[in-house]
């Protein structure tokens, strides 16, 4: 049996339910549309600083943001369109904004929609008409989530759009992670290196941008949560970044259309043609052995 409820909590939160399964999705639209819990069978997927998601004023840590119309930063948050400077912050606007819901659906599994349209804020730093769409869909241990990118403009619009969800682990040094590419680019020191399936845990930071994939699907597996998490992502996915920080209970797996930087450099970019759509999908399955 499926269901969605709706709590007034900090924020009005929608939950999704799949009682025969015990999962449970938990999503926010007005903070940047976000998942921001999925629970099966009590435990938690997903990483949440919920003292730093109090603060309207900070970025989410956590759950799943949504990144558009950039994946990453830019140089000086500053990009060129038509000969016009534009500043724009890391990742975009999307993950700020209030989404509103649009669908529910009950049937054969738990679905919500929820839709981010242009604005005159989001023109000031992105001077596009635009429509965003996005479908969660709970079923058993799987979450899907379906885009739709729609250019409501009279001219070519231009993005990248991703996702950074923060996973809850363990021990990371319990981590087995196969991700589909034989190299990375480190973004601090922005030096390529072949990528043999480890990563040094000691380190401060590890922020590794995954081109080339040579599958749509990647998986970790945490051995101190007895979990195995398979990401799928459709040819829309280009890159996969993968982001912790030392001593924070969490690692990020992050499917990306294009790199950083790509609104500059054309890189993977996706250009939209006036009233064209596009549409992706990204899929997470749970399973604890």
């Amino acid at each position: 049996m499926f269901s969605i409820a709706v709590q007034q909590q900090q924020y009005k939160t929608y939950i999704l339910s799949d009682e025969a399964a015990g999962s449970q999705l938990e999503v926010v639209p007005e903070r940047g549309g976000i998942i921001t819990r999925w629970r099966i069978q009590g435990q938690e997927i997903f990483y949440l600083d919920s003292e730093r998601f109090t603060h309207p004023e900070l970025s989410v840590r956590g759950g799943n943001p949504i990144l558009f119309p950039i994946c990453g930063n830019l140089p000086d948050n500053t990009y060129t369109h038509n000969g016009q400077k534009y500043t724009l912050k890391q990742h975009g606007f999307a993950r700020e904004l209030p989404w509103k819901v649009t669908e529910q659906e009950t049937g054969d599994k738990a679905s919500l929609t929820v839709v981010l349209n242009s604005n005159e804020q989001t023109k000031a730093v992105y001077p596009f008409d635009f429509q965003l769409a996005f479908t969660y869909e709970l079923q058993g241990n799987t979450l899907e989530v379906r885009q739709q990118y729609k250019n409501l403009s009279s001219t070519a619009m231009p993005f990248s759009a991703g996702f950074h969800p923060y996973f809850l682990c363990g021990d990371k040094t319990q981590l087995e992670l196969e991700i589909p590419s034989k190299q990375y680019q480190d973004n601090q020191t922005k030096e390529i290196h072949s990528f043999d399936g480890n990563f040094d845990f000691s380190r401060d930071e590890i922020d590794f941008a995954f081109g080339q994939l040579t599958s749509q699907s990647a998986t970790a597996i945490d051995r101190s949560r007895k979990l195995k998490l398979t990401l799928d992502y459709d040819d829309f996915s280009t890159y996969l970044v993968f982001w912790t920080v030392k001593g924070k209970e969490f690692y990020c797996l992050e499917p990306w259309s294009a790199t950083r930087n790509s609104l500059n450099t054309g890189d993977n970019l996706t250009v939209l043609a006036p009233g064209a759509s596009h549409t992706a999908s990204v899929r997470l399955t749970a399973n604890f052995f």
